[in-house]
């Protein structure tokens, strides 16, 4: 990057900067630098895959390794071009949250995904949607490969890529086998069962990753700090999905830009977890009659249970308790770390309503 270009990006913040590195990937990962002339049509496929599946989201995850690298690492002896490699790292962390979303949306059959139509239900797109989930991974060890090859971190942010992928599959797999359509059975929704799900399906991708890639990219290999880090960002993913499956019941649609559906999905949620441990015998009969049921009345009537047990009064108490927990985990293993590496991600998730 020139001199001049390096001054233009000191005045623009961190989410102007990363909006702008889309470009520069979008344009890379669908130019035609192959010698077929026929991939012309694929790579004009990819382009619409990454305009609709990678725009609209909150960017928390890819914004995080640049975010947490400017805690890490003095500002003086920050680089243009690092800057621009943990932009680029924070974008592969989004193609990756994509690639997750694009299929998982097809298992689950969900409707509506950031206000509009799920991929696979765009007209003329269907289960050709799998490989297109294919192609927004393949993007990300693309861009490393060019971008990250000649750093000393490289091999590490593949493993991390690699292993981070395969800990969400097995969370995904579990979620699955846990709740199977048309089979009820409300046994299986155990509390260890729950927060086995949303360790390796949501919180090693969604808050492990961003940090410690960051982590890699300053120079910090010590795997005791990585698990210090670790044992911080894990808590933190629980309550974020805690926070997800109460707004996919009582989230307002217009706000979170999806239709919940996890009563209809029959899915392991903290809301039923909790409320399995509280149901009266009667009350648990009504659960078993209703839940997993796509009719509008059976919902309801699960909803109507979660209401009388106080869920939401419930929610909101874990919410500070969690928040409390949080900070007694910053204060023992953040000692060689800077708080506001974890701080940050908190600010962004508690109290959030989408």
């Amino acid at each position: 990057m020139g001199d001049s270009n390096c001054r233009n990006t000191v005045q623009l913040s961190d989410p102007q900067l990363f909006e702008r590195q889309f470009e520069k990937i979008m344009s890379e990962l669908t130019e035609q630098d192959m010698t077929d002339p026929v991939l012309a049509d694929a790579l004009s496929r990819l382009r619409e895959i990454l305009l609709y599946n990678t725009t609209g989201g909150k960017r928390n995850r890819g914004l995080s390794v640049i975010g947490s690298l400017r805690e890490l690492v003095q500002p003086a002896t920050l680089s243009c071009e690092e800057v621009e490699r943990a932009l680029l790292v924070g974008w592969c962390i989004e193609l990756l949250q994509s690639f997750f979303l694009v299929a998982d949306d097809i298992m689950d059959a969900s409707l509506t995904r950031r206000g509009q139509p799920c991929w696979y239900k765009k007209e003329g797109i269907g289960l050709d949607a799998i490989n297109d989930a294919f192609l927004l991974e393949g993007s990300i060890y693309r861009l490393l490969r060019r971008h990250c090859r000649g750093q000393p971190y490289y091999v590490h942010l593949l493993e991390l890529f690699t292993e981070t992928s395969f800990q969400t599959e097995l969370g995904q797999a579990l979620d699955l086998m846990t709740a199977p359509p048309n089979k009820i059975d409300l046994d299986r929704f155990t509390v260890e069962r729950y927060k086995a799900i949303v360790k390796y399906k949501t919180a090693f991708y969604s808050f492990y990753l961003p940090v410690a890639a960051a982590m890699y990219m300053a120079g910090i290999n010590s795997e005791l700090e990585h698990n210090n880090a670790k044992h911080i960002l894990l808590e933190m993913g629980e309550f974020f999905q805690i926070q997800d499956d109460y707004l996919d019941c009582y989230g307002d649609p217009a706000v979170t830009g999806k239709i919940g559906t996890d009563i209809q999905d029959n899915k392991c949620s903290w809301l039923v977890v909790t409320a399995l441990r509280i149901l009266t015998p009667e009350q648990r009969s009504e659960l078993q009659a209703c839940y997993g049921r796509s009719d509008a009345e059976s919902v309801e009537r699960v909803k109507a249970l979660y209401d009388t047990l106080e869920l939401p009064i419930r929610y909101h108490r874990y919410e500070e308790e969690s928040y409390r927990r949080l900070q007694g985990l910053i204060q023992r293993h953040a000692q060689n770390l800077p708080r506001a590496v974890f701080l940050n991600f908190a600010k962004k998730i508690y109290k959030r309503n989408k």
